[in-house]
């Protein structure tokens, strides 16, 4: 298969439209689909960026060759395990789950964080609930929503890892927290 069959497939068992891969790559839907259809290619910068970003190996993604699509660990990858392994660098937690949730919104003062997110874990029982870990603090909606998009994006491209992006770094006292301003 062609460099253009190679990247419509991987594209596609990602379960990516050619507008989220362009997002992902900061270049135009159009720029995809020209690729696509065989009438261009990357710039190199962008063809690495494409490897790292889908999980797969230069190899795979310009090789007339092979068939099946393979990453650099030489397995065919799936569409996502479902789990990812998240990074918290603030609270200094490393958790895999499945999905992450969210609070609503907490009361607090100007400095207090309004929203907490945690990772939820498989395994849990039906009496006691899934098993949620504590993942970081967030001051607004925007940096919590853009987080979890984030997420869900790593998990349904089956990234396996994911550090936290949007977290905000926090003081304890007491019973109190509050937002370390940087």
């Amino acid at each position: 298969m062609s460099f253009s069959e190679n990247l419509k497939q991987i594209r596609k068992e990602r379960h990516m439209s050619q507008e989220e891969l362009a997002e992902l790559l900061d270049v135009s839907r159009q720029a995809v689909s020209k690729w696509e259809q065989g009438m261009g290619y990357p710039e190199t910068e962008k063809l690495l960026l494409l490897s790292k970003k889908l999980n797969v190996s230069l190899d795979a993604l310009m090789s007339d060759e092979n068939d099946e699509i393979t990453d650099s660990s030489g397995t065919k990858p799936t569409a996502g395990t479902g789990s990812i392994v998240i990074t918290s660098p603030h609270e200094n937690a490393i958790v895999t789950c499945y999905k992450v949730v969210s609070t609503a919104k907490m009361k607090g003062g100007k400095k207090a964080p309004h929203y907490a997110l945690f990772g939820v874990d498989r395994g849990g029982s039906a009496f006691w609930g899934e098993p949620t870990t504590f993942l970081g603090w967030y001051a607004n909606e925007e940096m919590i929503s853009r987080e979890i998009q984030e997420i869900h994006q790593a998990i349904s491209l089956g990234i396996p890892t994911y550090t936290l992006q949007y977290s905000a770094k926090t003081e304890r006292r007491f019973a109190s927290v509050k937002i370390i301003e940087e």
